[in-house]
Formats: structure tokens, C-alpha cells, sequence
């Protein structure tokens, strides 16, 4: 989590200095997570039948394979606290119980109506029918379960980083209140768009991504020469293309919907 200091105040938010610079080392940190995620799941062609809607055995209930697993192991995660980091956003959350066992305080770090500000189903919807025909082959290969625990990785992972929104949203604030309230008070979610878009930053940011699928997902092999064309087990364009199209948008939308809800 982003490292804070927290001072004495007597505003509706616990006035806690963020640290912009912690909050962008934690966001290169979730580029390898996401990369090393990517990687992972294209060992698995598309296997559209995990994820597609069936109607479990015992239950009768209609569920695909991997919406039966991230429900679960949400559940789970949930009883050992995970979910009661700021950080973490779960996709199925009227499943979600309190945690058995006792768990860190958390700083209140950023408003209190950043626990509404949640898009995991639209996440989830452009996963599945954007992103992952991507970067992984057509086929079936019947390795469900395996595919299903490697698309809760990517799905976590992909998650996390655009709901981290919220804390970037809540240091751009801090440093120039004067420029964004105006916009918040206005609902203008279009002037509040624009305030939050830096596209020498974003350009910075797909073309390191790029670079990390390069160097983490190149096939090597041994005892051959370097001008040998190089093989990738995920295309380092389409990595980038995934952080441009969806994953750097998405995350300025957490942003604008957080801020929004910010003078609340």
C-alpha cells in the first residue's frame, strides 16, 4: 500500500500525506504482476468454456467454471482479511463476509465513499470479450481449472491496478483542491477527464510495459545467434495495446468516479 504520514487534523477525512512517489513505485510493482499474469494465462489457449455459463452438478445453479471459482475463493479470501485493504476490490461483493480473524487497521487514507466506487463487472466484461482473445490462441484444450485459477490472477492483478485510481485521484486532489472542485461541485466528469490526463505520462507508461514483456516473455534459447528473430509468449504490442485501451482509461474512470463523490 501507499506509504502515508498521518497528521492531526479536524476534517471528514483523516488529512493523511500521501506519498505520489510511493504511489507510483506501486504502480511500476503491478506492471511486472500484470505482465507475469499475461504470461501465465497465455500457456492456455481461450478454453471459452471455462468461462461461459453452465449449470453446476450439485447445485443446479447456472454458473460458468470461473465465476464458481472467483466466488469462492473471494469468500475465502474475505474470512482472512483481504478485503479490508482499501486496495482491494472484490467482483463478487454481496458474497463478501467479515474477515475470522483479527486484521490491520488500515489508515483512513482516502473518503469514506470510496468503498461505492467499484467497476469490476465492467472489468470483468472487457476481460473476457476484449482483452484475453488477445493475447492467448483460439482452442479448447479442457484444462479448465488451471485456466480458470490463471484468469483470477490476471483478474485480480488488472483489477488492483485500475481501482488504485482511487489513491492517485486522492493525491491529485490533495495537491491542487482549487483546480478540482469547481469540476466536482459541477458533476463536469468531462473537465475532470481532462484534469486528470497526462499523455506524456501514459506514453511513458505503455512503452515500459512493452519493454517488460519484452524482456520477461522472450523465448530463449540457447546457442543461438542474436540476430536470430526474437519469439514472445505474449506479443509486447498487445500488452501495450491493453494498457492504452483499456487499463489506463479504466483507471482514469475510478478516478473521476472517486472524485465525484470526493466533497460527499
Amino acid at each position: 500500500m501507499a506509504r502515508v504520514v498521518e497528521l492531526d487534523s479536524g476534517s471528514g477525512v483523516s488529512d493523511v500525506r500521501l506519498s505520489l512517489d510511493s504511489i507510483r513505485e506501486s504502480l511500476i510493482r503491478q506492471e511486472d504482476t500484470i505482465v507475469f499474469s499475461l504470461i501465465e494465462r497465455a500457456k492456455f489457449p481461450l478454453n471459452s468454456s471455462a468461462f461461459e455459463e453452465s449449470r453446476c452438478l450439485d447445485s443446479g445453479i447456472s454458473s460458468s467454471l470461473t465465476e464458481f471459482l472467483v466466488r469462492e475463493i473471494e469468500i475465502l479470501q474475505a474470512k482472512v482479511g483481504k478485503y479490508d485493504n482499501p486496495e482491494e476490490n472484490p467482483f463478487f461483493l454481496e458474497n463478501i463476509p467479515h474477515s475470522v480473524f483479527p486484521t490491520h487497521k488500515y489508515p483512513p487514507v482516502l473518503h469514506p465513499k470510496a468503498l461505492s466506487v467499484n467497476i469490476n463487472k465492467r472489468i470483468w466484461d472487457v476481460y473476457f470479450k476484449e482483452m484475453l482473445p488477445l493475447f492467448v490462441k483460439p482452442g479448447d484444450d479442457g484444462n479448465y481449472p488451471s485456466t480458470a485459477a490463471s484468469d483470477l490472477a490476471c483478474l485480480q492483478a488488472i483489477s488492483r491496478r485500475i481501482h488504485y485510481g482511487k489513491f492517485v485521484a486522492e493525491v491529485k486532489f490533495r495537491d491542487a483542491p482549487q483546480d478540482y472542485e469547481p469540476a466536482i461541485r459541477a458533476k463536469d466528469t468531462e473537465a475532470l477527464m481532462k484534469l486528470l490526463t497526462f499523455e506524456k505520462v501514459e506514453e511513458m507508461v505503455k512503452k515500459r510495459v512493452q519493454k517488460k514483456a519484452e524482456t520477461f516473455g522472450q523465448e530463449v534459447k540457447c546457442g543461438v545467434s542474436g540476430d536470430d528473430e526474437k519469439n514472445y509468449k505474449v506479443d509486447p504490442l498487445i500488452v501495450s495495446r491493453i494498457y492504452g485501451e483499456w487499463l489506463i482509461p479504466l483507471t482514469k474512470v475510478v478516478e473521476v468516479e472517486y472524485l465525484l463523490r470526493r466533497l460527499d
